[in-house]
């Protein structure tokens, strides 16, 4: 029936051709694009979050040489624009990367896909902020509460999973919620390497299709808005759960 009203329409409106609603070729294309766009925003947000985790602690480092190579990469990868961090991996790392032979024998193809350089570029860019986001709720972690875990005879790593990571966690909760979404919807960047997510084959279908440019265009905004949403809502319903009544957010 969907199918059926989306065609009359695009028969009285032309401009409004929803063909990804009665074509099943065009429809896979924005369920595939739909699925790696989660799978992308997915794996980016885990490793963005562990090395912003890992950078924070080594923030904390005795070894100055460690220190300074956090915060090397944390201006490296925050003073220059995302879609161009994107390009230098893909276009100049990507030059360096081992090649396999593909299963027919003949050809080679590079062991990091585009897609795996998409995921390592926005997740290190990413990472970076996250560093920042986790070095401040560390910093707001009273002192005397890491004397007193030194105190029981933990160690610094002990002090900084057990003790302060949790208690830092409900402080950085809002700006780290804001950098994820920013995440997500940085993801469409990766167009420029030709990962196959929903703008890749939005474009695809309305360079095919002309008239369903406006429908498809319409289907952008809305799934990047349900998904926003839906991480969102996530990341709200987690800081209510960790909320220490007195204590950060």
């Amino acid at each position: 029936m969907i199918a059926d009203l989306a065609r009359d329409l695009a028969e009285v409106a032309p401009r409004w051709n929803f063909i990804w609603l009665y074509d099943p070729v065009t429809g896979g294309k924005i369920l595939s694009g739909i699925w790696m766009t989660i799978k992308l925003s997915i794996a980016c947000l885990i490793f963005s979050m562990i090395i912003g985790v890992v950078g924070a602690w080594l923030q904390g480092s005795p070894s100055r040489i460690l220190r300074g190579f956090v915060n090397g990469y944390i201006q490296f990868f925050r003073n220059t624009p995302p879609f161009v961090q994107l390009l230098f991996f893909y276009f100049a790392l990507g030059q360096f990367t081992p090649v396999v032979t593909a299963p027919d024998g003949w050809t080679v193809q590079p062991i990091i896909s585009n897609v795996g350089w998409a995921i390592i570029s926005l997740s290190f860019f990413a990472g970076a902020f996250n560093v920042e986001i986790f070095r401040a709720g560390i910093e707001a972690v009273p002192e005397s509460t890491r004397e007193a875990s030194e105190a029981l005879g933990f160690s610094r790593t002990q002090t900084f999973r057990y003790i302060v990571m949790p208690l830092a966690v409900r402080v950085c909760l809002p700006a780290l919620n804001n950098n994820l979404v920013n995440l997500v919807k940085t993801t469409t960047q990766a167009f420029g390497i030709a990962v196959p997510e929903l703008l890749y084959q939005s474009v695809t279908i309305w360079n095919d299709y002309p008239s369903a440019q406006y429908p498809t265009m319409l289907l952008l905004f809305v799934v990047y808005i349900l998904l926003v949403g839906v991480l969102v809502m996530g990341m709200n319903n987690w800081e209510r759960q960790m909320k220490i009544p007195g204590y950060g957010a």
